[in-house]
């Protein structure tokens, strides 16, 4: 199972300006930490400790395995390709994804999914199974803490090989299943473009 990637123009799932904030948190995480952007970007694969604290995570899953994009409340989050609407709800957690959106899409006969976490409410209202959507097409917004499992305002983007059953993936792994998760979950960064 292997995509050409570099054979397509992906559109931006967040329009970023010139300038943001690439965060590093491998070292430390504080959440009320004010960031030098409005914008600003989440590593993939990256080790985060003392970030997921909450009972959700089990104490040992802190590997991130999607993109973070900071971007004020309301922000627009559009389709990085045309597909359809696979699967929305909202995962009501503490420290979960909110309200959740997957699209599935076709690309050289494989299909891959994506993950668009921590949306706000309208994200996932008048949505069906099925429901095509076009590249670049507005698909939902970025929430806020109330309604996004209690985190800074972000987009948290994922991409999965594996057909979800429910809207959800794990965003984050612990070290015993990084080397299955790397192969599920490629680098949002093959359709997001060299954020960093």
């Amino acid at each position: 199972m292997t995509i050409s990637f570099e054979k397509y123009t992906f559109h931006p799932v967040i329009e970023l300006p010139p300038e943001y904030e690439v965060s590093d948190f491998s070292r430390t995480y504080d959440p009320a930490r004010k960031p030098s952007q409005p914008f600003g970007i989440g590593k993939y694969n990256e080790k985060r400790p003392n970030m997921y604290c909450a009972p959700l995570f089990g104490g040992v899953r802190n590997i991130h395995m999607g993109i973070d994009i900071a971007a004020p409340v309301g922000t627009e989050v559009r389709s990085f390709w045309e597909g359809e609407i696979y699967l929305f709800g909202y995962n009501a957690a503490p420290g979960d994804y909110g309200h959740t959106l997957i699209t599935r899409h076709v690309l050289e006969d494989v299909e891959l999914y994506a993950l668009y976490g921590h949306l706000n409410e309208r994200s996932t209202l008048k949505k069906t199974p099925g429901q095509r959507i076009k590249g670049a097409e507005v698909i939902a917004w970025v929430g806020a803490k109330h309604e996004n499992g209690g985190w800074n305002p972000h987009l948290h983007f994922q991409l999965s090989y594996e057909r979800p059953s429910v809207p959800d993936m794990p965003g984050v792994v612990s070290d015993e299943q990084l080397n299955e998760a790397l192969l599920k979950y490629p680098d949002p960064r093959l359709v997001l473009g060299p954020l960093y």
